[in-house]
């Protein structure tokens, strides 16, 4: 269990975001294309968590410090090191053999998340706003991965809207680290100290107002609506806005935000507006025969 643990495989759920690309292709119920994307899910899994291994391993000495961190297994001691670095060559290993499976292409742009994000752990990560870049483009390699595995053409919107989304993400996270660094008056990373309350309020206000925008300017789009055959796409803004101002509603009133995938799989008004959001597109895209019903 707690090598488990140390795998974190409740954040493999981030890698979900392999799919998206298959799915707005209207491909989804393709057999050999989910199946590719599957066998990237894992290899993109594996790679993941032997980034949380490194990460962990180097960060023993600050997680010890921190009120949730500290209950790791590393910087609790239920792991020796040694031991860390074996399933960390394991994981590597067996992403690596999945990744194979899927092509030369996706090997490349799994190698480039898997170098960006060993430079993350060695020290991009303690410089600050280059921190939250980093793990908003490893997203956006995600989102790439998935259509270089499943072979479809990836919209400049989807990137567009995945980087903002998972930046607006990151900075929530930053914020929560500068409410814990105001309780126990210590610095739990050391790019926090390039950041303060004023500043990351200014940044989420900024971030979720152009992620409105630029959705609703992707909906009304004219290559969208060609696409969808649809012009009723903005509807879905009404989804897009709830969950960010649940989200916000978390970060501001709540102070609770350290942890999205936490709040992922807690939080029930966020999981009902991303399932309503799914299913208005699978309808507007897998359900009607013909396309000419929703014009």
């Amino acid at each position: 269990m707690k090598f488990l643990k140390l795998l974190r495989p409740k954040h493999w759920v981030k890698n979900t975001f392999l799919f998206i690309p298959l799915f707005f292709a209207g491909e989804i119920f393709k057999p050999d294309k989910l199946l590719d994307v599957l066998v990237a899910f894992f290899a993109f899994s594996f790679i993941a968590s032997s980034i949380y291994i490194l990460n962990d391993y180097r960060d023993i000495e600050a997680d010890r410090l921190h009120p949730v961190k500290c209950k790791r297994p590393l910087a609790s001691g239920a792991i020796s090191r040694p031991a860390a670095l074996a399933l960390f060559i394991i994981c590597v290993s067996a992403g690596y053999a999945f990744a194979v499976m899927v092509g030369d292409k996706f090997v490349f742009v799994l190698s480039i998340y898997f170098v960006l994000n060993i430079l993350y752990c060695l020290g991009l990560k303690n410089i600050s706003i280059l921190d939250i870049i980093i793990v908003s483009t490893g997203f956006v390699l995600r989102v790439k991965s998935g259509g270089v595995a499943a072979k479809v053409a990836l919209s400049e919107w989807l990137v567009i809207m995945v980087f903002l989304l998972s930046l607006f993400m990151a900075i929530a996270k930053r914020r929560d680290d500068i409410i814990i660094k105001q309780d126990l008056g210590k610095d739990m990373r050391k790019a926090v100290r390039g950041y303060n309350m004023d500043f990351l309020n200014v940044m989420l206000a900024l971030v979720s107002a152009v992620i409105i925008v630029a959705y609703l300017m992707y909906t009304i789009s004219p290559e969208t609506q060609a696409r969808f055959h649809t012009y009723r796409l903005y509807y879905t803004t009404l989804f897009v806005i709830g969950g960010l101002l649940r989200y916000l509603q978390i970060t501001y009133v709540q102070n609770s935000t350290g942890s999205p995938t936490k709040i992922l799989y807690k939080d029930r008004f966020i999981q009902l507006t991303i399932l309503l959001w799914v299913l208005s597109f699978y309808v507007l895209i897998y359900l009607p025969t013909d396309k000419t019903f929703f014009e």
